[in-house]
């Protein structure tokens, strides 16, 4: 056997395949599940601050139907408007709130007796109210690690860029006065200087970078003329974006970088360690081909390793970064070219 042996957030993993935060990782069996199969790491599914004012909703709209239902405000997560009973309504709020977090903060212990892997807990982000305290909740449970999904669409045109990159920074600074454990954060691609802004993020005190989210996107129906949901899955063709950014950052961020979006076999795994990745994370190839694809990308990509003679991941990792092949402006050209593309 060659030697996966990896180290992300300072944890020590068994090899640099990481299951992702999805629907699958939301079961204790499917939990176990993944471990027998060879994972090195699980993020467990994510817990959502808009979950949260969901619930919050429902016991509010449900069993007090007298008191309004609060709305979200664009500037932080709550926000009331006119409610006849301001205590009635503090109490059902932090009932329901409480509630929900409790659920996710006993599953999070449920896991990590459950699997021998690292447990990484998961929380999606999109301002920085009261984390700081769920945070250390979450540290409470035992977790090996935190991931903030943090994604925040640009799409506000009287918004600047300093204004919605901050909203990453202030979530960080409130979550890292308060936990000790490693913080990793998942970003999308929608920064007007991604490589500036990915650098800053490395040097805020996280431990890990993770690229990219995968935003989904809004489709239409032209039979039904109405709005409809775009692809809920990456396709194996969508790990070039990464892999660019990937080669392009490794090496000048001063922390690990892990790899999502688009890996559905060993060959795109092998790929984005090539291009600098520290560990590769997988969702969407879990739901396409079932958990057998964890064994099967390990197997393949030893297979690789023995052909090319590597005898541990550290001895290719890096080895198609930006500062380590011979033509770095390869990894810039966006442009199409036919002697680069080979398509007249």
């Amino acid at each position: 056997m060659k030697n996966f042996q990896t180290t992300y957030l300072g944890m020590s993993l068994r090899n640099p395949l990481i299951a992702g935060s999805c629907g699958l990782t939301n079961s204790i069996s499917h939990l176990k599940t993944l471990a027998s199969k060879g994972a090195g790491a699980i993020v467990v599914k994510s817990l959502f601050e808009e979950q949260i004012q969901i619930e919050t909703d429902k016991v509010i709209k449900i069993e007090h139907g007298d008191i309004k239902v609060m709305t979200q405000a664009p500037d932080k997560m709550f926000s009331k408007r006119i409610y006849d009973y301001d205590e009635a309504y503090a109490y059902i709020f932090d009932f329901a709130r409480r509630n929900t977090l409790g659920k996710f903060l006993d599953f999070l212990k449920e896991a990590k007796k459950a699997v021998d892997i690292p447990v990484i807990a998961s929380i999606n982000c999109v301002s920085n109210n009261d984390w700081h305290s769920f945070a250390r909740k979450i540290q409470a449970t035992g977790v090996d690690a935190l991931e903030l999904n943090i994604f925040v669409l640009p799409s506000d045109w009287r918004r600047s860029t300093e204004e919605n990159e901050n909203i990453y920074f202030d979530i960080i600074k409130e979550v890292r006065n308060y936990v000790d454990i490693p913080i990793s954060v998942k970003i999308g691609y929608y920064f007007s200087s991604l490589a500036n802004t990915v650098v800053r993020l490395s040097e805020s005190g996280i431990d890990g970078l993770v690229l990219f989210n995968r935003p989904y996107n809004t489709d239409i129906d032209i039979d039904k003329m109405e709005l409809s949901q775009g692809p809920v899955l990456s396709s194996d063709e969508e790990y070039n974006h990464t892999l660019r950014w990937i080669s392009i950052l490794s090496g000048h961020v001063k922390c690990d970088l892990s790899a999502s979006t688009g890996v559905h076999d060993h060959k795109s795994f092998i790929k984005q360690l090539l291009a600098g990745a520290t560990t590769v994370q997988v969702a969407s190839a879990l739901y396409r081909s079932g958990f057998d694809v964890i064994p099967l990308i390990l197997n393949k990509t030893e297979e690789w390793m023995s052909a090319n003679k590597f005898e541990t991941i550290d001895a290719f990792r890096g080895k198609f970064s930006k500062s380590n092949i011979e033509n770095p402006a390869a990894m810039e050209r966006v442009q199409f070219m036919k002697y680069y593309s080979g398509i007249e």
